[in-house]
């Protein structure tokens, strides 16, 4: 499906290029005077990661489709909102090919092998 292959494609993208760490991690707490120098610095890996992340995924969803998700400013928090969005219109879409598949009759206008690969294609989405 589209979402699982974009899915993946983001997966290799953020891991390319090492930004996969909001989404691997869990949202540390904020820094304050008495964090460590290691906390600060997992934090504002976090930070990046988390920025950089949401402007791919961002960027790499249509316009249409960006305006009917949640915006969040946690990666891993969009993530799971796209991913919502795609189970809700797949269950659309599968309802509707159903629908189609069992409505659809052949015609004998057109040639038996056409109706077949038009059927075949319906029953492979």
């Amino acid at each position: 499906t589209n979402f699982l292959t974009w899915k993946e494609q983001i997966g290799i993208v953020l891991g390319v290029m090492d930004l996969d760490h909001a989404l691997r991690t869990d949202t540390p707490t904020a820094i304050t005077a008495q964090s460590t120098t290691e906390q600060k610095a997992s934090y504002e890996k976090w930070e990046l990661s988390n920025r950089m992340s949401l402007m791919i995924m961002k960027s790499s969803i249509s316009v249409a489709i960006r305006g009917a998700i949640p915006n969040s400013n946690n990666a891993k928090t969009y993530l799971s909102s796209v991913e919502e969005q795609f189970k809700g219109s797949s269950k659309a879409h599968a309802s509707t090919l159903i629908m189609k598949m069992l409505t659809t009759r052949y015609d004998g206008t057109s040639g038996v092998l056409e109706h077949i690969m038009m059927i075949n294609d319906m029953a492979s989405k």
